[in-house]
């Protein structure tokens, strides 16, 4: 069966954010270190953003249930997104302080970028059953791969210096043409802009408690799992390969999910599959993660400890959501994910220093406790489907 239109355009935008997603994440620390900051500044610099979602996130979601409506909250993003990228070469050369500045503006800016495409996608799965969230959102994970890969690669023939934030403001000016230009319409919010804001109901702060925990479990993996490898003498070819592995099996879980059995489609089913292979993982990287043959399986349980977890999230929003509370929902989710996430990647890096792969054992908390929390999300109710 043929996928709509609609489908397409947010399967092209949340290409084009995640590409914008993949040169970031790896290579602003690199332009940050072109300019001769020092390690602390940049590490400051980085943990900004991550501050500015955790309290920008869940406000500036709410604005659609208010009536702004999601597609213009895009288009204003990245357009912000792209002003702060394109002012960033410049502002360098007046210290770090502006560069601070602008990250902020930048983060408030890029806050509800994602989490608005899902709200879009999970409205469209709602009109037409015949779509589904995981399909199209998978678009975004094979673009954050080929990021990755292609762009050291690409920024190496353009110079850093000045094609990172360059780049980064062209792909931003690109998503939000693409938002502005998407005819679709979407689901507006049911209630008065001025009426009291309903409640989420407990079974959804469940499952958001839930997603959070067991998301924040790979804060070990993402800070130190290369660092480790390394130093159990794992090239760093293998190293890269393992990190494709992980997303590779995220993108085959997005693909096969519209076809596994309805019951396991649940937000319930789906955030218990992925807690539990979360736990399997920290221990197992703990047990046996210094050698290439195991951490291959352990990689690929990826697919379950993020994909799964992510699905069981967005089923949870898009079911258990009251309307008029929609956008407030999915800014809440990602601002919990944002916070628990920050707490275990300090964690993380104060247990690294003194019991060294031991903090890959200290992810297995987060991970069962996230399983228990959504097994009373699923004695709250009955098993709802995802969308």
């Amino acid at each position: 069966m043929r996928a709509s239109p609609g489908a397409w355009r947010l399967s092209l935008l949340y290409a084009v954010v995640f590409t914008e997603i993949g040169i970031a994440m790896p290579f602003m620390p690199v332009w940050l270190a072109t300019l001769g900051l020092d390690a602390g500044v940049i590490g400051l610099l980085l943990a900004l953003p991550i501050a500015t979602r955790i309290a920008a996130t869940a406000p500036l979601m709410a604005l659609i249930d208010r009536g702004l409506g999601a597609r213009r909250l895009i288009v204003r993003g990245s357009l912000g997104v792209a002003l702060t990228y394109a002012a960033m070469a410049p502002a360098s050369g007046f210290g770090w302080p502006m560069l601070a500045v602008l990250t902020v503006l930048n983060a408030v800016a890029a806050a509800p970028m994602v989490p608005s495409i899902d709200y879009l996608t999970l409205a469209a799965s709602r009109r037409d059953p015949r779509l589904a969230y995981s399909r199209i959102r998978m678009a975004g994970s094979i673009a954050f791969l080929i990021a990755n890969l292609a762009g050291g690669g690409l920024l190496a023939l353009l110079g850093e210096r000045l094609a990172v934030p360059l780049l980064l403001t062209g792909l931003a000016l690109i998503a939000s043409a693409v938002a502005r230009l998407d005819p679709t319409p979407a689901e507006p919010p049911r209630r008065a802009a001025a009426g009291p804001s309903p409640a989420l109901p407990r079974r959804l702060w469940l499952c958001i408690a839930a997603a959070g925990t067991i998301q924040a479990s790979h804060a070990a993996i993402y800070g130190f799992g290369s660092i480790s490898w390394t130093a159990h003498g794992i090239g760093p070819t293998a190293i890269g390969a393992l990190w494709a592995t992980g997303v590779l099996s995220e993108i085959v879980l997005f693909a096969l999910a519209p076809r596994l059995p309805a019951a396991w489609r649940g937000p319930v089913s789906l955030l218990a599959l992925g807690g539990g292979a979360a736990l399997l993982r920290a221990v197992g990287l703990f047990l046996v993660g210094d050698r290439l043959e195991t951490l291959v399986p352990l990689q690929a349980l990826h697919g379950l400890t993020f994909g799964a977890t992510q699905l069981g999230a967005m089923a949870a929003v898009s079911a258990l959501s009251p309307e008029g509370a929609r956008g407030r929902a999915q800014g809440t989710l990602s601002a919990v994910n944002a916070g628990i996430a920050v707490a275990a990647t300090l964690a993380s890096g104060l247990i690294y220093r003194h019991a060294g792969a031991g903090v890959f054992l200290a992810m297995a908390p987060l991970a069962a406790c996230g399983l228990a929390l959504a097994f009373l999300a699923g004695r709250a109710g009955e098993e709802i489907r995802q969308p």
